[in-house]
């Protein structure tokens, strides 16, 4: 089983949208493996309120260096911490999907 971490933009964003876009990196994620994915839960819904974007990177880099995979969501290329993960992904040859 392949550890999953799902980077995908959530600006404007509800709850329900973001939910339902990890749902479908997940259904990706496992037709792509042929296996069953654990979850690396990358949204941070009881984040301090004062929580600048710069501290969900720093978390979202921790969580991602667990990752077997990375799952990059449609819009990554326009987001800031979206291509800062990718960046690192490449450079620390987590498998990608994009």
């Amino acid at each position: 089983m392949k550890k999953l971490f799902i980077s995908q933009p959530m600006r404007g964003k509800t709850d329900e949208e973001i939910l339902i876009e990890r749902q479908t990196a997940i259904n990706v994620a496992k037709d792509i493996t042929g296996e069953e994915v654990e979850v690396i839960d990358s949204f941070f819904q009881n984040a301090p309120v004062d929580a600048k974007p710069l501290w969900f990177l720093g978390k979202s880099l921790e969580l991602l260096a667990t990752a077997d995979i990375a799952y990059f969501a449609p819009g990554w290329k326009e987001t800031r911490g979206c291509r800062i993960e990718h960046e690192c992904a490449v450079e620390y040859g987590i498998d990608r999907i994009e």
